[in-house]
């Protein structure tokens, strides 16, 4: 017997005793603890999160933390303000309500109903996204379940500011997108 066929037969020996497929088995997190799993998730990808009682409350800690913003464009733009990406190129801050956020990753859902333009949350500095309490799903999976038979033309989950690390993990906020996100969490009743 050659070196070869001895050493596949060495390995096909070694080989532990196969075990059946477990099946699919969704995480789920107990309680509301998907809103601090968000909230930290988020924290992780250079994220910011908010606990806020109304949308008046938003106003404030927006002039708090964003005080030199010049100009905010609103994902209820009246058509006509907004053209096209070239009218965009100045935007400080984009302010959007997600009708759904992922407490695994921190990501947060939109589609081209809830944008006047597509391209905003990618050439706008900052993102101000409100998301009601009661929209965090726990994965991925459930994220997908949410959207299914959803009609929609564009789709995206945004999780966190742009960023990139090369390769001695250097880490870099707003390398291609915006350079921050803060998410406005809301009891659902108040979000309108």
């Amino acid at each position: 017997m050659d070196s070869r066929k001895t050493i596949l037969n060495a390995i096909r020996r070694a080989q532990p005793p196969l075990n059946e497929h477990p099946g699919h088995r969704l995480m789920e997190f107990a309680g509301n603890n998907c809103v601090e799993i968000f909230q930290e998730v988020l924290a992780g990808v250079g994220g910011k999160t908010y606990v806020v009682s109304d949308v008046n409350e938003i106003d404030k800690i927006i002039g708090e933390i964003f005080p030199d913003i010049k100009r905010t464009v609103y994902a209820s733009a009246q058509p006509g303000i907004i053209k096209d990406g070239h009218s965009c190129n100045d935007v400080d801050l984009f302010i959007f309500e997600s009708r759904m956020a992922v407490a695994e990753n921190g990501a947060v859902w939109i589609t081209d109903k809830d944008l006047p333009l597509r391209v905003l949350p990618f050439i706008a500095q900052h993102l101000a996204v409100m998301i009601s309490k009661d929209a965090i799903v726990d994965t991925m999976h459930h994220a997908y379940e949410f959207i299914e038979g959803e009609e929609y033309g564009y789709g995206c989950f945004i999780a966190g500011p742009s960023k990139t690390a090369d390769i001695e993990q250097s880490l870099v906020l707003g390398a291609h997108g915006a350079l921050s996100m803060t998410a406005f969490l809301l009891d659902h009743h108040n979000i309108h």
